[in-house]
């Protein structure tokens, strides 16, 4: 009987693991947030412009790493409920720049207080001081991964 080689085995993967958790969070966010109007991606780009302010089209669709023409249509539909608003750049007349309206910030937060129970659920089996420390961990990968993405240091 031949024994197999010894390979270096490479330090736990967590991409798979990462992936599930989302998967379970996008399926229990999707139901919180159907009753009120909005889906996850209209939540990350509230959530965008109210952390960064206010932003051009062509910049946002940097940040959301989505192609321009599908940020046209989640911004028409965040739009249409007057979640946001566009107007033309006064620094560059091709430019359009799209700001948090009122009514956004409060849909915002009250998404982010349904939300609230959605994560209890998913992350029960961890301590408040471990969950801190995924949030922690999952900022620093996101602004790293950001970082890179973003051709323009402004952005990021």
């Amino acid at each position: 009987m031949s024994s197999l080689p010894v390979v270096n085995q490479p330090p736990h993967r967590s991409g798979a693991l990462i992936d599930h958790v989302a998967r379970r969070l996008r399926l229990r966010s999707e139901t919180v947030l159907a009753p009120l109007g909005i889906r996850p991606r209209h939540l990350i780009a509230l959530t965008v412009l109210r952390d960064h302010g206010e932003s051009s089209q062509q910049d946002l669709a940097k940040i959301l790493e989505m192609d321009g023409t599908n940020v046209v249509g989640l911004l028409n539909d965040l739009e249409a409920e007057n979640l946001v608003e566009r107007r033309r750049s006064t620094a560059d007349r091709r430019r359009h720049v799209v700001e948090l309206t009122g009514v956004g910030a409060k849909l915002l937060a009250r998404a982010e207080f349904a939300l609230t129970a959605v994560e209890d659920e998913v992350f029960s089996a961890l301590s408040d001081d471990q969950r801190e420390t995924l949030y922690e961990l999952l900022q620093q990968a996101t602004r790293k991964s950001a970082a890179e993405a973003c051709r323009e240091p402004r952005i990021c």
